[in-house]
C-alpha cells in the first residue's frame, strides 16, 4: 500500500466541484439556506483523527502503551485514506458552493449567508483531509523503507 498524494484526492475534488457546480445552477434558488456550521462535522472527525493519530504514533514508536496490533494499525490507514477522499470531496462540494454564490453574495442575501457556510465547510474540509494525511503518516514503522530512503538523502 502506498501513502495518499495530492494526485488521488485532486480529481475527486475537481469532479465533485464540477458536478454540484452544474447542479446548483439548476435548483439553488429552490435550496433552502444552508446551516451556517454545517461543515464542522468534518472538523470533528479531524479533530478525533489527530488525537487517534497521536495515541497510535506514540504506540508505534514504542514511547507509551502496548505495541499496536497490525490490524488496527491497517484499519487505521484504511480510515485515513477514506477520511482524505471525503475530505476531498467535501472539499470539491464547498468550493462548488462558494464558487456559485460569492459572485451573488454582493445582491442576494441568501448567498451571503451560504458564502459564509461555504467559507467554514471548505477550511472544515481542508482540516480533514490535513489531519487523515497526519494519522496515515503516523501509522508508517520506524523501519519503513521510505524513511531509510530519506534519511539517506539528508546525509549525502
Amino acid at each position: 500500500m502506498r501513502f495518499t498524494k495530492a494526485s488521488d484526492l485532486v480529481p475527486a475534488g475537481a469532479v465533485t466541484a464540477v458536478a454540484v457546480y452544474l447542479a446548483l445552477r439548476l435548483v439553488w434558488g429552490e435550496l433552502p439556506r444552508l446551516p451556517t456550521l454545517a461543515g464542522i462535522t468534518l472538523l470533528v472527525l479531524a479533530v478525533v483523527e489527530v488525537v487517534f493519530g497521536f495515541a497510535l504514533r506514540g504506540r508505534i514508536r514504542a514511547t507509551s502503551g502496548k505495541p499496536v496490533q497490525p490490524l488496527t494499525a491497517a484499519r487505521a490507514v484504511a480510515l485515513a485514506k477514506a477520511s482524505s477522499l471525503l475530505g476531498a470531496i467535501m472539499l470539491g462540494a464547498w468550493l462548488a458552493v462558494l464558487g456559485y454564490v460569492l459572485p451573488e453574495s454582493g445582491q442576494i442575501d441568501a448567498a451571503k449567508s451560504d458564502t459564509v457556510s461555504a467559507i467554514i465547510g471548505a477550511v472544515c474540509a481542508l482540516a480533514l483531509i490535513a489531519a487523515a494525511l497526519w494519522l496515515e503518516y503516523c501509522c508508517k514503522t520506524p523501519t519503513d523503507p521510505d524513511d531509510q530512503r530519506h534519511d539517506r538523502s539528508r546525509t549525502n
